[in-house]
């Protein structure tokens, strides 16, 4: 590389990989900021003036407030750890040690605070929605009996089924279980015939001297201590 030419092909100097602001367009957005938040101010302190609570004012949007589609399952939450950053433990403002909520960023320190959060307009508003439900029709009630009932009608055809499954399986099982005791029974009983023959064998092929295991234990245990018999002895 020669003179003052760079990897670029360009000089040095003729390159500036400095990225560029548009000073103008960020100072409109923060004036813009600043007014929103201005006025966001001045309807709180009205708000409270007046005795009432203050709610994000809706801009045309919102959709109607419909029941949660899921369960928030806190057991699963028992004996977990979780990372919070430095200064979670003040306040409900901001992600802290707790249960945080993303879309109005506060954090409740139980699930008792955060299901009350959940079904506030403050919540509501934050989400989109408008807090007021949807009026069914006559139609739509029937509707939806008809299909929790047959729901409930399915489940218990299914319930049903899996208890005569399992009744099946538990009867094969016993029959099972019996069958291997029998056997079990029927080769210990074989192995006993079998011993016996075997000793009748050898006492008719040797006699009635051949010592069988376990036949004299008796005779010799009394013999070791010194006895010979507990026979009567006749007067003279």
């Amino acid at each position: 590389m020669t003179g003052k030419g760079s990897a670029y092909g360009q000089a040095a100097g003729d390159t500036d990989f400095r990225k560029k602001y548009d000073l103008d367009e960020y100072a409109a957005k923060a004036a813009e900021r600043e007014a929103a938040d201005k006025e966001e101010r001045k309807a709180r302190w009205e708000a409270k003036m007046a005795g009432k609570k203050y709610f994000k004012p809706m801009d045309g949007s919102e959709t109607l407030t419909t029941a949660r589609n899921a369960t928030q399952d806190f057991s699963r939450m028992v004996g977990q750890s979780t990372l919070v950053p430095a200064g979670a433990g003040v306040g409900k403002r901001g992600r802290g040690a707790g249960f945080y909520c993303e879309a109005c960023d506060l954090t409740f320190k139980d699930n008792l605070q955060w299901i009350e959060h959940t079904n506030s307009m403050q919540h509501q508003r934050a989400i989109g929605q408008t807090g007021e439900v949807k009026r069914a029709t006559a139609a739509e009630v029937h509707a939806r009996i008809e299909a929790v009932w047959e729901r409930l009608q399915e489940r218990k055809r299914d319930q049903v089924v899996s208890l005569a499954e399992r009744l099946e399986v538990r009867r094969e099982e016993d029959e099972k279980e019996r069958e291997e005791k029998r056997r079990k029974r029927k080769e210990a009983e074989e192995r006993k015939r079998l011993k016996k023959e075997e000793e009748l064998k050898s006492k008719q092929e040797y006699g009635e001297d051949v010592r069988i295991e376990g036949e004299h234990d008796d005779e010799d245990m009394m013999a070791a201590l010194g006895f010979t018999g507990f026979g009567t002895t006749a007067k003279k």
